[in-house]
């Protein structure tokens, strides 16, 4: 009884602490860099199957499920916008995030094509 008892508590400790460490990791802020889609894909299908439009407050990223809403900020200015990734990319190793031309010039203007920015997961 005793043994079933402590085992019982281990396992729980271990899905505590896996949880725990897998929120930090997930929720933490990032910091890279951001580009904007070219006008040329409005119309297209994402990889979320969704329709790609210019206008919408959306982003692609590499790994972030389809879905989950972000809050992106400029480094540069401060100024912050929330998106959600509906896309996969960007596929250029210094960038983490592909945003739509809407939300790049909500918070920085497209006169520069690519911009220092930190993100993280809105709850």
């Amino acid at each position: 009884m005793m043994k079933r008892f402590i085992l019982v508590i281990i396992m729980m400790i271990s899905t505590l602490g896996i949880y725990s460490f897998k929120n930090s990791a997930e929720d933490a802020k990032k910091t890279s860099y951001a580009s904007y889609y070219h006008d040329k894909f409005n119309g297209r299908k994402t990889a979320s199957g969704e329709v790609f439009n210019n206008s919408k407050l959306t982003a692609a990223h590499r790994t972030l499920p389809f879905g989950t809403e972000i809050k992106v900020t400029n480094l540069n200015n401060g100024e912050e916008v929330i998106v959600t990734i509906n896309d996969r990319g960007p596929f250029h190793s210094s960038r983490a995030l592909d945003m739509s031309k809407a939300a790049f010039d909500e918070i920085g203007g497209t006169q520069k094509g690519i911009i220092p920015v930190e993100y993280e997961i809105v709850d």
